[in-house]
């Protein structure tokens, strides 16, 4: 069980992989701690410019020799119209004036066109630098794309958040699929189905979708522990990929303020909202999502309501506001601990074989 096709092929020694945290807080450090221990470091990249990944890249590499992946956002059309995004400006406007932010009445709507382009500059860099493990949120790349990753012999992983998206991802080529159940924290990896539709559990989600499929799955919402670890292996996952757990550590990238609301929030804190980025995450609720819940449903699409949120985001950053953050977290918060990387790897493979351990001798006895 802490043996498995998931880990020979990824060439790990611990079913865990950090997840890919975008915007900063899966800093190189906390890559290379991850796979330093047996796991699986993985590079937020899907805000990073291809310069960026690339140093990245160069930078973890110093750090480890042991294998580390990156994850990319698969660009998706959309239509936001000037009204819009001139409306969404409006109502964002209170919220400007609290932060002494001057307002703005223009703003460029940014072409798909060009952050496809990003994105396949993106591709080029995980080729070039020798990645050997790249995956996907958002949906799934073009056939081109995953052709030309397979010929150069990387191992491609898809997000899915239901049985529907996994069988997609496994008919494209993804070689294991990630399941995020409802319980993960930060943005849905929906792609076919609807947000409500995607809200399975993840002890719901897992065995339906390992009896479907027959790559690798990879558990994936509120696991913090070896319990969490234990029972995903137990439900047919042959790992877990965890976000929250990581998030406050030492190494990680998060905000302090980040960190600390997650360490003192309960299991009934988070909420799922779209008002930040125009695409549906779970975080702790705040004075913005509170502000915006009655007006959520028309903010534009991602990435557009993404980039009008940016500099409200940023400046309550830099003064330790909470309030206007996005604090995203899973539903395990109670769980989370400040600790190194070290020892929450330890602490996990030490609870899942104890667990492992007790339970044998229980069936032994029957």
């Amino acid at each position: 069980m802490l043996n498995n096709e998931m880990m020979k092929h990824l060439k790990i020694k611990n079913p865990i992989i950090q997840a890919p945290m975008a915007g900063g807080i899966t800093t190189s450090n906390l890559v290379a701690e991850v796979s330093n221990a047996g796991g699986l470091g993985m590079i937020g990249a899907g805000y990073q410019t291809p310069i960026q990944s690339r140093e990245q890249i160069r930078e973890i590499k110093q750090l480890t020799s042991n294998p580390f992946g990156i994850n990319l956002f698969v660009p998706n059309e959309f239509n936001v119209t000037p009204d819009a995004v001139q409306s969404a400006n409006q109502r964002l406007h209170t919220i400007r004036k609290q932060l002494h932010l001057e307002q703005t009445d223009s703003f460029d709507i940014p072409e798909y066109e060009k952050i496809y382009g990003s994105f396949i500059e993106q591709v080029n860099v995980v080729i070039e630098e020798n990645v050997s493990i790249c995956s996907f949120t958002f949906g799934i790349p073009p056939k081109e794309v995953m052709a030309e990753l397979k010929q150069h012999n990387i191992t491609l992983i898809g997000t899915a958040t239901t049985v529907r998206e996994a069988v997609a991802n496994e008919k494209a080529g993804m070689d294991m699929v990630v399941m995020q159940g409802s319980e993960a924290g930060g943005h849905r990896g929906n792609f076919i189905d609807g947000h409500q539709e995607s809200l399975v559990g993840l002890m719901s989600l897992i065995p339906q979708v390992v009896d479907n499929v027959s790559i690798p799955v990879i558990a994936a919402g509120g696991i913090m522990d070896g319990r969490g670890l234990m029972a995903s292996l137990f439900l047919g996952a042959q790992g877990v990929q965890m976000g929250t757990a990581f998030l406050t550590c030492i190494e990680s990238g998060a905000h302090k303020v980040h960190k600390e609301a997650i360490l003192n929030a309960d299991e009934d804190q988070t909420t799922f909202t779209r008002a930040f980025s125009g695409k549906w995450a779970r975080g702790i609720k705040n004075k913005f999502i509170a502000d915006m819940s009655e007006h959520e449903l028309l903010v534009p699409d991602f990435p557009v309501q993404n980039l009008l949120t940016q500099e409200i985001r940023k400046t309550c950053s830099g003064q330790n506001n909470q309030d206007f953050m996005s604090l995203w977290s899973g539903q395990s918060p109670r769980l989370a601990k400040s600790q190194t990387v070290e020892r929450l790897m330890n602490d996990i493979m030490s609870e899942a074989k104890i667990n492992l351990h007790l339970l044998t001798q229980q069936l032994t006895a029957l």
